[in-house]
């Protein structure tokens, strides 16, 4: 409104009145006020205990675990042994205060006997951590299923496998920081490879030649895994790879034994979503070349635009500049693969390789959470639980993420109770 609103008090009306002061030749605007006394209304506010808000918290978090979780502890051996406290739910916030918070053995035993969850040494925690490995390995398998990340359809009865790495780091400023390379058997989401190694050292880095690999594999892997070694090493054993090429990283040969021409053939792809495929060899000291394709996409500008602006970050940091190369490869994705086109075409091609990024977001989140937590590294099995462990943190994680986007204001879903 254009004019002023006084409140104010008359001295028989204990009612505020309005006194409406407006400018000359404006029209003042007004409005019926309806006021109810109700008499004095007294609020009190009482802090939450601390206790309180966990509770009220784990009972939110509880609605967001797959259905039948408290069954699956159960079926497996993750409550075998236990004497007093036989709740699956304690076991399991037992097990995400070290998992998910990243405290120690010895200081998630102390605190959850503080919270009169467990009491039990951190000796006995690592068993039962141990003993979780195949409840962790199911709800991991029953949050994957949510998330509808399928194998694209083809004729192929491979074995996917899906390798990467990544660095965990133990507590404390000294604390010694390790590699974990892993491999995962799709769709079964079973660690059929686990190494722990340290993250520097000769034969420590990202290879293929380290993996244990049987006929009839197709390894499905990053750019970080795009070396003429480990590619030779896998073919060696009549397996298969689809990995993302590093162009600037291995060297590739036509079938005259020419350098690969890039320009021509990525000048060829005239527009975004546009697949082509080349044959490519790449050689080997001391041995025949590997005979594969490439298989390359076009970005679209806004994808390309932006993996510039990442690369002239990067550059920019280290004091370098962008060579023409580089700024030519960062409008497409290109993969290499061994396997024939008779098997699989290139759109299957890339549709694997697009399965493997899928998954690679939700491992994003996963390593950022990975390296909070302390890795009980001198033991197989308890690194495999480790490992389930961080990721079902990371799965519930993103799904969480998902409601409180989807879901407003309160971002979980609502529990429905019904009266009998």
């Amino acid at each position: 409104a254009s004019g002023r609103v006084a409140l104010g008090r008359t001295k028989g009306n204990p009612w505020p009145e309005v006194a409406k002061i407006a400018k000359p030749r404006v029209y003042p605007i007004g409005a019926n006020l309806f006021c109810c006394n109700i008499g004095p209304l007294w609020f009190r506010w009482a802090p939450m205990d601390e206790n309180e808000r966990v509770d009220e918290d784990w009972g939110v978090l509880m609605s967001f675990l797959p259905a039948d979780w408290r069954r699956l502890a159960g079926k497996t051996d993750a409550l075998k042994g236990l004497r007093q406290n036989k709740s699956a739910e304690d076991c399991l916030r037992t097990l995400l205060i070290h998992l998910a918070c990243g405290y120690s053995l010895r200081e998630t035993a102390l605190r959850a006997r503080e919270a009169h969850l467990a009491n039990l040494s951190d000796v006995a925690l690592l068993k039962r951590l141990r003993k979780s490995e195949q409840w962790l390995y199911e709800l991991c398998c029953e949050l994957f299923e949510e998330t509808h990340l399928n194998v694209p359809e083809s004729g192929s009865a491979r074995r996917i496998r899906l390798v990467d790495a990544t660095h965990v780091k133990e507590p404390g400023k000294m604390g010694t920081q390790w590699r974990i390379h892993y491999s995962l058997s799709w769709p079964s989401l079973r660690c059929d490879y686990l190494r722990i190694t340290p993250s520097r050292g000769q034969g420590n880095g990202e290879s293929l030649s380290t993996l244990p690999v049987k006929s009839g594999d197709c390894l499905l892997a990053d750019r970080g895994y795009s070396t003429a070694h480990g590619i030779g090493q896998v073919v060696s054993q009549k397996a298969d790879v689809i990995v993302r090429l590093n162009p600037q990283g291995i060297r590739l040969q036509d079938a005259q034994g020419n350098v690969f021409a890039w320009p021509q053939c990525l000048e060829s792809i005239s527009r975004p979503g546009q697949i082509s495929q080349w044959k490519a060899f790449i050689p080997l000291e001391g041995g025949s070349a590997v005979e594969g394709r490439i298989c390359a996409i076009r970005k679209s500008q806004q994808a390309t635009h932006l993996a510039l602006r990442k690369l002239q970050r990067k550059v920019t940091k280290n004091g370098l500049a962008l060579e023409p190369d580089t700024v030519l490869f960062a409008g497409y994705v290109l993969v290499f693969t061994t396997l024939s086109e008779v098997e699989l075409e290139p759109q299957i091609i890339l549709d694997w390789y697009r399965l493997r990024w899928q998954i690679e977001l939700v491992f994003k989140r996963f390593k950022q959470i990975a390296q909070l937590g302390h890795l009980p590294k001198n033991d197989p099995q308890s690194a495999r639980a480790w490992l389930y462990g961080k990721l079902f943190v990371a799965l519930l994680v993103e799904k969480l993420l998902a409601h409180a986007n989807s879901v407003s204001p309160w971002g979980y879903p609502l529990q429905i109770r019904r009266s009998p």
